[in-house]
């Protein structure tokens, strides 16, 4: 018999995503991905005085390096959330989160979003920024959420795709950097390096 050609999926560069991050995953799998995870050992530790928008795009870059391969298709990010010019990151213990929320309250902040992509050996990282306003919080609701556990592992400690959704009145600019990573950056960058079907 006649040799069938091969699909379109068959013959797509599979995409690496350089991130232990469950949001992130879903997102790309939203978008019709299938990557390959890979969980980067990084030290985030910011450099002193590092502007937010360096800090994301190298600790992206630094992600997509120690588990991408240069012949491989990959993808890092990093995100931060930053008032009144300090980095927030992500909380860790039920007071720090705790604090932040209040910091938050009735408030705009940025969320500062960093991502890497490779593809043929060449690799591109860009800065994508999300501005989001908070209504004013009561103590009661800010221990009630903080209670539930969802802010530990967050930057800024709240999941606008979780419990925290409740407490934002306006995003100006892409939602989805808010949760994790700008899946239309990720697929500029592809098609910019001309991996326009990546799975």
């Amino acid at each position: 018999p006649r040799p069938r050609p091969s699909s379109p999926v068959a013959s797509r560069p599979r995409l690496v995503l350089a991130s232990g991050s469950p949001r992130r995953l879903d997102l790309l799998r939203a978008h019709g991905f299938n990557p390959r995870v890979r969980r980067p050992d990084v030290d985030e530790t910011p450099q002193p005085g590092e502007d937010p928008g360096d800090l994301v795009q190298r600790l992206a870059m630094a992600k997509l390096t120690a588990v991408v391969e240069g012949h491989e298709t990959g993808l890092a990010a990093d995100t931060v959330v930053v008032i009144d010019g300090e980095v927030l990151g992500k909380p860790g213990r039920p007071d720090w989160a705790a604090d932040m929320l209040h910091r938050l309250s009735g408030r705009t902040h940025e969320v500062v979003g960093g991502l890497a992509v490779c593809h043929g050996g060449h690799t591109i990282s860009g800065v994508v920024r999300t501005r989001v306003t908070f209504r004013d919080l009561d103590d009661e609701e800010v221990d009630a959420y903080v209670a539930t556990g969802e802010p530990l592992d967050k930057a800024g400690g709240y999941a606008i795709q979780g419990g925290g959704a409740d407490f934002i009145t306006e995003v100006d600019g892409c939602r989805e950097n808010v949760v994790g990573l700008s899946v239309p950056a990720v697929l500029a960058a592809l098609r910019s390096l001309g991996a326009h079907s990546a799975g």
